[in-house]
């Protein structure tokens, strides 16, 4: 008997005349964990065509130059021909696993406090998968679609970064002009039709527009709703209002205000970067079968990679010095 106490008090709050306190939990666990960005919902979804991804680029229609007048009556045309290139994105892979132990799950069962908990680890597990395809969508550190040298994505923000489409906002540049004055260059391009749609930062740089706005020009930022639930300032430019969509996985180095930081943003047309997917565009779950240790394994997948078109003309990196 006495040992029996001993058992309830370690595990009771409170032991008492008429009274056995035992610890009791809510049956919902609190959870704010960041899961999947705006990002990848609005880039295209477009299946693969293979391993790599082929597709075929038209850099140039036939030179303007060599269709001209010509004597009506002494016509002589010149033979042109549009330039065409090709080229491929490699398919790459996130994986996760999470083992359910059967000894672990039939108490689960039998307590039937947090009946959910299976579920939600599973669903968790194919977050962490999405969490991880997110930040990759910008930062995959491969530097090359032709030849890849790393297991991850070559990044959004590298791809552009790498067709040399870049401009810098030093300290004693005004950040909103500087990007109102290049999407209208962007819009201007008389080679190809650009349009940008987006404007994606690190919501620190986003607060550093919304103040100049105000303090610079008296303005207050209209906002839009871009997806289920989420607004979002909105930028007047020569492409139309264009949505200032923060990202927190876009980072940025040194401290601003210091003069020694340097922030990204991105001025992108989302019609132009796609995701080629292999089986599925969102991650697929398989089932193991019990091993010895009598443990259920479940593995998540997702097999693709982000591609941008147009990288040298249809998208700009802009470097914020402060």
């Amino acid at each position: 008997m006495n040992a029996t106490f001993a058992d309830i008090h370690a595990a009771a709050d409170y032991i008492g005349p008429g009274a056995i306190e035992v610890p009791l939990y809510q049956t919902e666990i609190f959870d704010i964990c960041r899961r999947s960005g705006p990002f990848g919902q609005r880039i295209k979804q477009v299946p693969a065509t293979g391993h790599p991804s082929r597709f075929f680029e038209e850099t140039a229609i036939p030179n303007p130059g060599t269709a001209g007048f010509v004597n009506p009556r002494s016509i002589n045309p010149t033979v042109v021909s549009p330039t065409r290139v090709e080229l491929s994105v490699p398919l790459k892979a996130i994986v996760a696993q999470i083992n359910y132990n059967l000894f672990d799950i039939e108490l689960g069962d039998q307590q039937k406090q947090f009946a959910y908990l299976q579920a939600k680890d599973l669903v968790d597990t194919v977050s962490g998968v999405m969490v991880a395809h997110d930040v990759a969508l910008w930062n995959g550190n491969d530097t090359s679609l032709s030849a890849p040298t790393t297991t991850q994505y070559m990044g959004v923000a590298a791809q552009i970064a790498a067709g040399n489409n870049s401009v810098t906002v030093t300290t004693s540049m005004k950040i909103v002009d500087t990007i109102k004055t290049t999407v209208a260059q962007m819009v201007a391009n008389t080679g190809y039709y650009v349009r940008p749609t987006a404007i994606y930062a690190n919501p620190v740089l986003l607060d550093l527009i919304d103040q100049e706005m105000k303090s610079e020009y008296n303005v207050v930022l209209n906002t839009d709703q871009i997806t289920g639930g989420f607004r979002v300032k909105m930028l007047s430019t020569q492409a139309g209002d264009l949505p200032l969509i923060p990202d927190w996985s876009l980072p940025y180095t040194g401290t601003p205000g210091t003069g020694n930081a340097v922030l990204p943003a991105y001025i992108v047309t989302e019609d132009l970067i796609e995701y080629h997917w292999l089986g599925d565009p969102a991650p697929r779950v398989f089932q193991l079968g019990l091993p010895n240790s009598l443990t259920y394994q479940y593995v998540a997948v997702k097999f693709g990679a982000p591609v941008v078109k147009g990288a040298s003309f249809a998208h700009t990196q802009v470097l914020v010095d402060r």
